[in-house]
């Protein structure tokens, strides 16, 4: 069943992904995903009636604590500009991640 998913298919995902692979990853990679796809297939053919959803895999509870904004001190905020990699007036600077510029690039 794993025929169901084309190499082209798969480009096509690594490159929404921005990932890049050699054509030998890439005929491994089609085969990896159409063997999942088979899986979520036999496991959407499960009869489920009558099995009550679990919505956690424990009876562990989050302790929670309120998110509150807390201002830094000058030597905390230098600590830390200290340790980034990168830092610009008072803040850290990070790569862009996605990219929303059209150009394609």
């Amino acid at each position: 069943m794993a025929s169901k998913i084309t190499e082209q298919e798969v480009k096509h995902v690594a490159e929404l992904a921005k990932l890049e692979f050699p054509q030998d990853e890439l005929e491994q990679f089609t085969t990896q995903l159409g063997s999942i796809i088979d899986m979520f297939e036999e496991i959407a053919n499960e009869d489920t009636d009558g099995v009550e959803p679990m919505t956690n895999a424990t009876d562990r509870v989050n302790a929670l604590r309120e998110d509150k904004a807390v201002k830094a001190s000058k030597e905390e905020t230098d600590a830390l500009l200290k340790n980034a990699p990168d830092a610009d007036d008072g803040y850290i600077r990070v790569p862009v991640i996605i990219d929303e510029s059209e150009d394609g690039e």
